[in-house]
């Protein structure tokens, strides 16, 4: 079902509910916020108008953008003076990438390494273009990553393939990922041709046929997934789902370049 279908009487429920959660939605636009009712998809605005190229939340909401790296703040979004950016993320501190130099920020950026062509940064990894770091700069292995996950399970989507993190790195799913992401005992990837998920949360599962293909109600390439109590995922093209357990609904959101999305 879509949320432009939603009928009036949940149209109530969902302006009643004091529990909503808000979603961010990374596009070429600018940065969106988007209302998310159990799978209800509500009202959604851009908080700033502005080429983003990714999107991280904790209790803080950062931005990347092609000129800086910006924070929330009670004011609207505040330069903090990094440059150009590729990715942000936290683990605990703000991390930032760009222009090579993946960096941490406590008023002010301190410099962690040389990292060229950083993608994502996810907890206490970061996924390049020459594989998977830790957040202190440390190389531990891929090649090719697109993206990573280490809010749950460590996992990683690269060029070859899907991985996860036991002994080592072991191969999940064959194919080109360009999407991962792990929370509360839930899991999901994407190729570029559809969305995965992981049907049982243990540590070891990511292996073979216990990734299956996910029936979306839409087309279209998945740009990121987030969780809280339901799962969210959003398109390129700047569709977004919701998936409270009786199934996905979904809403365009006429936004074009989707690159990211941060679940507060």
């Amino acid at each position: 079902m879509t949320d432009e279908d939603i009928t009036i009487d949940e149209k109530r429920v969902y302006d009643e509910k004091s529990g909503a959660t808000t979603t961010y939605v990374a596009t070429s636009a600018g940065l969106a916020r988007v209302n998310v009712s159990d799978d209800i998809v509500g009202e959604f605005s851009l908080d700033y108008r502005g080429e983003t190229v990714d999107v991280a939340a904790d209790d803080r909401l950062a931005v990347a953008t092609p000129e800086d790296v910006l924070l929330e703040t009670a004011d609207g979004f505040a330069e903090t003076g990094f440059g150009p950016a590729t990715a942000v993320g936290f683990d605990g501190d703000l991390l930032a990438a760009g222009d090579g130099r993946l960096a941490r920020y406590d008023d002010g950026w301190e410099p962690i390494a040389d990292i060229e062509d950083v993608r994502a940064i996810s907890g206490g990894l970061v996924a390049a273009a020459d594989g998977v770091y830790r957040t202190d700069g440390t190389s531990v292995g891929l090649d090719g990553a697109n993206d990573v996950a280490a809010d749950g399970d460590l996992l990683a989507a690269t060029d070859a393939g899907l991985y996860y993190l036991a002994n080592g790195w072991m191969q999940a799913r064959e194919g080109a990922f360009l999407v991962v992401a792990a929370g509360d005992d839930r899991a999901h990837a994407a190729t570029a041709d559809g969305l995965f998920e992981r049907t049982d949360g243990g540590t070891e599962s990511g292996a073979g046929d216990d990734w299956v293909p996910v029936d979306l109600p839409v087309g279209g390439r998945i740009a990121d997934v987030a969780y809280d109590e339901a799962t969210y995922a959003v398109t390129e093209d700047g569709t977004f789902f919701a998936d409270a357990g009786d199934g996905w609904r979904h809403r365009s959101l006429g936004l074009p370049g989707v690159v990211g999305l941060a679940v507060r």
